[in-house]
């Protein structure tokens, strides 16, 4: 069957790390941290994917403007302390090896800083595999298209051949308003319910099952 995609640009946080847990655990400590109420689960995995300042913004709309920048330093207290333990989901790395090798231009899109995301990739020791990233530092955040239209500009690829996989309707949102194609995995931070109404291709409930549809179909 012929390749449909050749750049397929992965979200990081849920998408390949297994870390949505010690991010909302990280957003609660915060907020306790400050004095403010802990917010549900369901509500700190709602704003993973964006970036961080954006996230707690939407997360926490009332608290007062000169309150985030403490926030945002007690979030990074709780989570840098952790994350150097945080594992790839299973299959990640052999999976992303098979799909570099078999040709296809690989690329992170991700709510994380650009510190984050290189310290990410070097103790996973993944970031040979990818051609290009873009985090939410350097660019407009999700679901803004920017990332995506970047990356396709650096990487001269076609829209039209390009695949967004992430774990979050930000992720999806993102896709769509770069008007391309998108892929959703269940196992990370939103529930299939939030995934479905921005029509990815496929709902995915494991990264080997990610593996075999790229392998597939893509």
């Amino acid at each position: 069957m012929p390749k449909q995609f050749d750049l397929l640009i992965f979200d990081w946080d849920g998408t390949l790390m297994d870390s949505a847990g010690v991010i909302v655990d990280s957003i609660q400590r915060a907020c306790e941290d400050i004095g403010h109420p802990v917010p549900s689960e369901r509500d700190s995995r709602q704003i993973i994917g964006l970036g961080l300042q954006q996230a707690l913004q939407t997360l926490l709309p009332t608290l007062p403007d000169d309150a985030y920048p403490h926030l945002v330093e007690r979030y990074r207290h709780h989570y840098l302390g952790r994350d150097a333990h945080i594992p790839l989901f299973e299959g990640v790395v052999e999976g992303m090896q098979q799909l570099h090798a078999e040709g296809f231009q690989l690329a992170v899109a991700t709510g994380k800083s650009s510190i984050g995301l290189s310290r990410a990739l070097e103790v996973s020791k993944l970031g040979h595999l990818f051609s290009a990233t873009r985090c939410a530092d350097q660019t407009h955040s999700k679901p803004h298209p920017a990332m995506v239209l970047e990356l396709i500009d650096e990487l001269f690829a076609d829209p039209a051949r390009t695949l967004v996989i992430g774990d979050t309707s930000h992720d999806l949102l993102m896709a769509s308003n770069a008007g391309v194609a998108s892929l959703a995995v269940t196992y990370g931070a939103h529930e299939p319910d939030d995934l479905h109404p921005h029509a990815p291709l496929a709902l995915m409930n494991s990264f080997a099952e990610v593996h075999a549809w790229l392998s597939a179909n893509a």
